[in-house]
Order: C-alpha cells, then sequence, then structure tokens
C-alpha cells in the first residue's frame, strides 16, 4: 500500500498525539501477552502535549485530531472475527444502518482510556439505530482479550478480534481510531486518538451519522 503525503501527514500528527502505532504494539504484546487485563494503568496514559485536546477543561488523556479527508469513502472489504468466532466484515455488521468502528487493543492506554465512555455511547445510540463495534487489533491470543473485557464488565461492548490487524492497515491507522459511516456506508469522519464519547465534540459527531 501506498499512502498519500495527506496519510502520512495525518499519521505523523496522530502518534504526537500520543497514539499507539502498530509496530510499537507488537512489541509489547510479545513482552506482556501473559500480563493481566489490568496491567495498563490510568497514570501511564500519555499526558497532555502538542495536539488538540477533547474539550477545555477535558481529561487530558483524550487527545485527538478529526479527520475527514477520507469522506465519502467505502468501507474496506477486511475480513476479520466476529461474534462467535465467526467471519465478518464492516459492511455486515453495520447491516445498512450508520455504524462506527473503533480501533482498540489491550496494549494501548489511550484505548483503554476511552473504552467506558465507547461503551456508555454505544448503548445510548443503540436505540437510535446506530451501530457500535470495538474490533481488537491484539495479535496474541483471543482468550487474553476476553480476560481483558471480561474484567472491565463492559455493557454493550462485545468482542471482535482482528489477529492479523487487516483493518488497521486498510485504515493506516494508529491505535486508537474510531471511523464513523453513515447509512449508505460512507466514511463522514474518523477520530485519530481518544474522544470523550459522551462529550459535546463527540455527541456532535455522532448527530452526523444519526446518533
Amino acid at each position: 500500500m501506498r499512502p498519500s503525503n495527506a496519510l502520512i501527514s495525518v499519521a505523523a500528527l496522530a502518534l504526537a498525539l500520543g497514539g499507539c502505532d502498530k509496530q510499537s504494539g507488537q512489541g509489547a504484546q510479545q513482552g506482556n501477552n501473559a500480563a493481566t487485563a489490568d496491567a495498563v494503568t490510568s497514570d501511564e496514559v500519555a499526558p497532555s502535549g502538542a495536539g488538540n485536546a477533547a474539550e477545555p477543561g477535558a481529561d487530558a488523556r483524550f487527545k485527538h485530531i478529526v479527520d475527514r479527508s477520507h469522506k465519502g469513502e467505502a468501507m474496506p472489504d477486511v475480513t476479520f472475527t466476529g461474534l462467535g468466532d465467526k467471519p465478518t466484515t464492516l459492511a455486515k455488521e453495520a447491516g445498512g444502518k450508520p455504524f462506527a468502528v473503533n480501533l482498540w487493543a489491550t496494549w494501548c492506554a489511550p484505548c483503554i482510556a476511552e473504552l467506558p465512555a465507547l461503551d456508555s455511547m454505544a448503548g445510548a445510540v443503540a436505540a437510535k439505530g446506530v451501530k457500535v463495534i470495538a474490533v481488537a487489533q491484539d495479535q496474541g491470543s483471543a482468550a487474553h482479550v476476553d480476560s481483558f473485557l471480561a474484567t472491565h464488565k463492559f455493557a454493550n461492548l462485545k468482542r471482535y478480534l482482528d489477529p492479523d490487524t487487516g483493518l488497521g492497515f486498510a485504515y493506516g491507522a494508529t491505535l486508537p481510531t474510531t471511523v464513523l459511516y453513515d447509512a449508505k456506508g460512507k466514511e463522514v469522519a474518523r477520530v485519530i486518538g481518544a474522544i470523550e464519547w459522551t462529550g459535546p465534540e463527540a455527541q456532535a459527531l455522532l448527530k452526523e451519522i444519526g446518533g
């Protein structure tokens, strides 16, 4: 894949904001696959620095950019592991409805910071016909991701796996990245980095897809 200059610039900015890249994540997994789900603590989340903080007065861990350079693009046709360990795709999961996919990993501290609010948001927008899934980019065992999710007791986020990081490569994504789609399966915007999903900025983005 030959990323455009724009994509390279966005990825570089995302790294400056404290996002997790796939290469460093692979190293973390090699050393920490046996770690418990609570191995990453809040004080390991990247501190405030260059780039956009979420909103005035917001937790400094939630740093991100909103990228609209891919607006109108279709969902990547990548197969990953869905519920019941069955193969699935984004189009199948969306089912012709507004949709959001979050890419995360158990070794990614900013991902972990935003998951509780993402879980709450997923429950709130479900009543409006918007589906939200979080796809783990962990390359270790499924049991490790299951243990993490069980420990944190999320009410709405289920276990989706992408051990080959096909989605991550298709998006050229650092972690976390969340991509929002309209009912036609066209990208509206993507959030690169962690955002407070119950905050006003995220709520405004969700309204663009009907959330």
